[in-house]
């Protein structure tokens, strides 16, 4: 009968509780993750009320006041198609200011979070006995 089940967290099918080998951290319980996370959400909630909200913006000018809409600025050009041409810009502006954020502030805090696992990993298959398996999974 196997001893660990095939799943990725090596738990014990079979077998007692003292033969369980020390479960890893998870990089969900690191506090820089959290850090990491809460850039990510912060810039992402502001983004995306400012695109939608300046989309909503501009609906709600055109189903409410057409009249301003429709007000020629140069030739055949009306404000409505300004601002319709506009939201381009927006979308345009919003995806570099978070590609920006991304490069500054999230790939930093995320590279030293994966190398910092990739330490503890590598310490803790270092500090395992070698049983000849070549680190595949024992079934």
């Amino acid at each position: 009968m196997p001893e660990f089940s095939p799943w990725h967290d090596n738990s014990l099918t079979y077998g007692s509780q003292n033969n369980a080998p020390a479960p890893p951290k998870r990089i969900s319980e690191d506090p820089e993750f959290h850090s990491l996370r809460r850039a990510q959400r912060r810039f992402g909630v502001r983004a995306t009320l400012l695109s939608v909200g300046g989309f909503l913006l501009y609906v709600l000018l055109s189903h409410s006041v057409p009249g301003l809409m429709n007000q020629r600025l140069a030739g055949e050009f009306t404000l409505g198609l300004a601002l319709g041409l506009g939201q381009f810009v927006v979308m345009g502006v919003t995806a570099w200011c978070y590609v920006r954020h991304m490069r500054t502030r999230v790939d930093p805090l995320a590279r030293g979070l994966g190398s910092r696992m990739h330490q503890q990993e590598a310490g803790s298959r270092a500090a395992a006995p070698h049983d000849g398996s070549r680190g595949y999974p024992t079934w």
